[in-house]
Parts: structure tokens; sequence; C-alpha cells
């Protein structure tokens, strides 16, 4: 390898890990974000950035992105809905939701190699539904309730708004994606 090679290497590397921290940032950003509910589930934008970090980032790279944002808020950055954080949040009644994040990530950035937007789509759909299970699942145990109780109250009201996310995501990341190629910023 050359130094002019290695150098290009560098830069890559170094412009992909601004990348996935500035992603990392909006994802923080879009949690703080929430319409407090009854149920202790907030309405957010988690799912919509979430889904451009997969989408935009690729499999690998958006899936590393939620993990760091998980990192932060369980080390005590305020990063995680209403600015809290904590331990405590993974296994409050919400975890379920915040690890479910890794895989609709890892689903969308799957998706995001796919050559039609519907199957992009069906891969981000694939990952919500993940999120969705791992939530009520998680919640049914912190709340001590069925888990049917639990997908009533925690998954159903929210899973038409969750889709949309993906979708706009989707759109979303399309633009992006085209946007940083033609400035030549690739990862």
């Amino acid at each position: 390898m050359t130094s002019t090679s290695s150098a290009a290497g560098s830069h890559t590397s170094v412009q992909a890990l601004a990348i996935t921290g500035m992603f990392t940032a909006v994802l923080a950003v879009l949690s703080i974000l929430q319409i407090p509910m009854p149920s202790g589930v907030p309405v957010t934008l988690q799912t919509f950035a979430v889904s451009l970090c997969g989408y935009v980032l690729g499999a690998k790279r958006g899936t590393l992105c939620v993990a760091l944002y998980l990192l932060l808020g369980i080390i005590g950055l305020p990063v995680f809905t209403g600015m809290t954080a904590g331990i405590g949040r993974i296994f409050g009644f919400t975890g379920g939701f915040l690890y479910g994040f890794l895989p609709l990530a890892l689903t969308c950035g799957l998706g995001s190699r796919a050559h039609h937007h519907a199957a992009a789509f069906l891969s981000g759909l694939l990952g919500l539904a993940i999120c969705h299970l791992l939530g009520a699942v998680h919640y049914s145990i912190a709340a001590e309730c069925g888990v049917r109780q639990a997908f009533l109250l925690v998954s159903l009201p929210y899973l038409i708004k969750d889709a949309l996310s993906v979708a706009g995501a989707l759109a979303a990341a399309l633009i992006l994606r085209k946007t940083m190629n033609r400035a030549g910023i690739s990862f």
C-alpha cells in the first residue's frame, strides 16, 4: 500500500467515524423530544432516527450508532427520552424498545442494500416488528402484566406512527445518500 492510498484510507475512516458520531447525536436529540403517555411509553421520534441511522449508514455502522447511543445513555449522559439516563432505563418499562432499536437499525441497514425500495421498507418493517415484540415482552415483565395486555397498551397504539417513521426515514435516507454521494462522502 502506498502512502497516498494509506492516507486516503485513513481519511475515509475518520470521515466514517465522524458521520457515525453525527448520526448518534441526531438520534440522541430526536430521543429527547417526547409526548408522555399514561402507559409510561412516550411518543418520540426515536423510531425515525434509528431507522434513518440504519438506512443511511448501513447495517454495521447503523447498528454501531445505536449501540453507541445506548452506551452513552447507560453510562449517564442524558440522551434517553426526556433527557434521562442510566442503566435503570434499560430495565424500566421502555427497556425492550431501547435494546430493540439494535435489530431495527440492523434490518434497516440490510434493507439499504436492496435494489427495490419496497424490499428496503419491508426489511425495516421486520426490524420494527422485532423491536415491538421485544418492547412488549419487556414491558409485560417490568409492569407484571400479560404480553397480550402489554402489546395492546404499548405497541398497538404506536404501530402506524412507527411504520410511517420507517417509511419517512427511508425516503430521507434516499435523499441523504444521494447528496452524500454527490459530495464525495463515502464510508
